[in-house]
């Protein structure tokens, strides 16, 4: 199945252009063989319908990763201009997370390899020529398979990090997830998307909403110009807070990177020890 994004205002995402080489109409996708069905979905870019397209899902001839959404084509005539790509039934992450069945669905080492998806295809995108910085990072944003392999999706703020800092200035996201630096409009780099992750490993540890209870201005104020972190709970293993603490450094330099945390984790899931003690979420 694929999944539709239609809007007359549509911007493709900006990583089609890494392959200059490629010919467009080769990706170019006519309304008329898209069987499209249900609305899945709705945001500020258009809808999302569940489609066919000539029956089944086509593999593209691209480098791609098993952690990034796949990219399938696009509808680039009017009025119907489209992303097409491919359909993730459980729907994103946070929906996931934040369901009532969460906590039969998701145990503790599901959700660490969940973390370990998302650091994996943050990697592949950072290690790009030249990187993709997503700059919208959160879990709303993370899609999720049958099998509940997390791939990263919508690229809508996505940026081409040509030189070491990129104007976050011009752009808006979602508070909850953003770096400090990036809410109060400075430069920022790949490590924006760091700190955006540290949100996401305490979504899945905790099982909650960050910064619930307070609106997107006070999670500016509180992130942005307090200095203020969320609350990591004491029963989660000190390994996972060192972890998120060192995502969440006010200084972007000291925050690792994606490589380093791809290994962190595989070194944490290769412990027999419990991530969360017994008596929390």
């Amino acid at each position: 199945m694929l999944r539709v994004l239609g809007n007359s205002t549509v911007t493709l995402p900006r990583y089609l252009n890494l392959e200059p080489s490629l010919a467009m109409d080769w990706l170019e996708i006519s309304w008329d063989e898209l069987h499209i069905k249900e609305r899945v979905g709705a945001g500020s870019f258009g809808t999302v319908h569940r489609a066919e397209w000539h029956g089944s899902v086509a593999t593209m001839k691209r480098v791609r990763h098993p952690n990034v959404v796949l990219f399938m084509g696009a509808v680039t005539r009017r009025p119907h201009l489209s992303i097409v790509m491919e359909y993730l039934p459980r729907g994103s992450l946070y929906r996931l997370i934040h369901s009532l069945a969460s906590g039969e669905i998701l145990d503790q080492r599901r959700r660490l390899r969940m973390a370990l998806d998302v650091a994996k295809g943050l990697n592949y995108l950072h290690n790009l020529s030249p990187p993709i910085v997503h700059w919208d990072l959160k879990s709303p944003n993370l899609l999720v398979d049958r099998n509940l392999t997390v791939k990263v999706c919508d690229f809508g703020l996505s940026r081409f990090k040509a030189n070491t800092f990129i104007s976050s200035k011009s752009v808006a996201g979602t508070a909850e997830w953003m770096a400090p630096e990036f809410l109060r409009g400075e430069p920022s780099n790949e490590k924006s998307d760091v700190y955006s992750f540290g949100v996401i490993l305490w979504e899945l540890l905790t099982l909650q909403q960050p910064w619930s209870g307070l609106g997107p201005a006070q999670v500016v104020g509180a992130v942005a110009f307090q200095n203020r972190r969320l609350v990591i709970p004491q029963n989660v293993s000190q390994m996972l807070s060192s972890l998120m603490e060192s995502c969440w450094a006010d200084d972007p330099s000291q925050r690792p990177s994606f490589a380093s945390i791809v290994g962190w984790l595989k070194k944490l899931l290769k412990s027999p020890v419990q991530f969360i003690q017994m008596g929390g979420s």
